[in-house]
C-alpha cells in the first residue's frame, strides 16, 4: 500500500440547492441528493485512490445500514476497507448536509463510532509498510491522543513514513487537544478557522486577515511539524515552512459545492509529495484536487484522475 488513512469516517447525505428549510411538513424540491463516503480519513482514501494510490482506511464505524452503505461505497472505490472496525451498537458517523446556492454547506451531524476509535483499533504493522500516514479528524478521535500512539507515529517518522493531519471541527476546546500531535506529524492542513483556534486565537466572527493566519500558522510550526498549510477557502492556501511563508492561490471553477475540498486537497497534497514535489509544489497539487471537488456534489465529485487534475495547472 502505498497510504493508509486513520481517523473519521463519515456518511454524507447531501441535497442541492437549499435555499430554506420547508415550514411544517412542506416539500422543497431540489436538484440533486447523494450519498458519499467522507470525513477527513474515508473522504481523503477516495480521493487518494482516484489520483493513483493504494490506500487502506482504518477507523470505526458502526453495525447498521450506513456502515454497510460506507464498506461497500469505499470499495467500490478501490480503498482497501479490511481493517475498518464495526463498534456493535453504535451508529456510523453521518451528516447531512442541505448544499446553498452559492456552494456554502451547513450541516447536521452525528460523531458516531468515530469517538470511540483507539490504537487497539489500528494494524501496526499495515502502518509500518506504507509510504505515507494520513491522520484525519485527530480533534475528534480521542482514544488516540495518547503516548503509545505517539510514539508510533514517531517511528514510523524515522523510518521515512509520511505523517500529514488534517481536522473536522472548528470547537476550541477539540481543537486544542489535537494540538498534542504536532510534535508528531510532518504536516497540519488546517483551514484558516482551524489554525486561529488550534494557536488559542479565536476562529470566529469575520474572516481571519493574511497578518492572523500567518501568524497562526507559524505558532503551530513552532510546536514540531516540518509544515503547516492553512487552507483558506478562494484565497488558496498559505504554506508555513522554516524557509518562509508562501500563499498558493485557488484555481478559478464554477463552485457547487465546498464539501470534501479541503479532504481533497490533502490527497492531492500527498500525492504530489509522493512524486517528488516540493511543498509548495504539492501544495499546487492539493488545490488542484480541491478546485475538481468543488465543481460537484460531495466530496468525491468533481475528480476523476491524476492526468486531469494535474492538466488544471497546465
Amino acid at each position: 500500500m502505498t497510504v493508509a488513512t486513520v481517523g473519521v469516517h463519515i456518511v454524507d447525505i447531501l441535497a442541492r440547492p437549499v435555499s430554506y428549510i420547508p415550514e411544517g411538513q412542506d416539500t422543497a424540491l431540489v436538484d440533486q441528493i447523494r450519498l458519499t463516503a467522507a470525513g477527513s480519513a474515508a473522504g481523503t482514501a477516495v480521493d487518494l485512490v482516484k489520483l493513483g494510490n493504494e490506500v487502506v482506511s482504518m477507523g470505526a464505524i458502526g453495525d447498521d445500514e450506513l456502515g454497510d452503505f460506507l464498506v461497500a461505497v469505499m470499495a467500490k472505490r478501490g480503498v482497501d476497507v479490511s481493517l475498518l472496525i464495526r463498534k456493535a451498537g453504535e451508529q456510523t458517523a453521518a451528516s447531512i448536509l442541505p448544499i446553498r446556492p452559492d456552494g456554502g454547506r451547513p450541516s447536521f451531524h452525528v460523531p458516531g463510532a468515530n469517538l470511540g476509535v483507539t490504537a487497539a483499533d489500528l494494524d501496526e504493522a499495515r502502518l509500518r509498510g506504507v509510504r505515507a500516514v494520513h491522520l484525519g479528524g485527530m480533534d475528534v478521535t480521542f482514544g488516540l491522543g495518547d503516548p503509545a500512539f505517539f510514539a508510533l507515529l514517531d517511528s514510523l517518522r524515522a523510518a521515512g513514513v509520511i505523517v500529514t493531519m488534517d481536522l473536522l471541527s472548528e470547537m476550541p476546546d477539540l481543537l486544542g487537544m489535537a494540538r498534542a500531535f504536532l510534535p508528531h506529524v510532518d504536516y497540519v492542513l488546517p483551514n484558516d478557522s482551524q489554525a486561529l483556534l488550534m494557536a488559542g486565537g479565536s476562529g470566529s466572527g469575520s474572516s481571519p486577515s493574511a497578518a492572523e493566519v500567518s501568524a497562526a500558522a507559524r505558532a503551530l510550526l513552532a510546536e514540531g511539524p516540518r509544515g503547516v498549510l492553512v487552507t483558506m477557502g478562494a484565497e488558496g492556501s498559505l504554506v508555513v515552512t522554516e524557509a518562509g511563508i508562501e500563499q498558493v492561490p485557488a484555481l478559478k471553477v464554477e463552485v457547487s459545492d465546498t464539501t470534501g475540498c479541503g479532504d481533497a486537497y490533502c490527497a492531492g497534497f500527498i500525492t504530489g509529495l509522493l512524486h517528488g514535489q516540493d511543498v509548495v509544489g504539492a501544495a499546487r497539487w492539493g488545490t488542484a484536487a480541491a478546485a475538481q471537488v468543488a465543481t460537484g456534489l460531495g466530496s468525491d465529485a468533481g475528480l476523476t484522475d491524476l492526468e486531469s487534475t494535474l492538466a488544471l495547472l497546465a
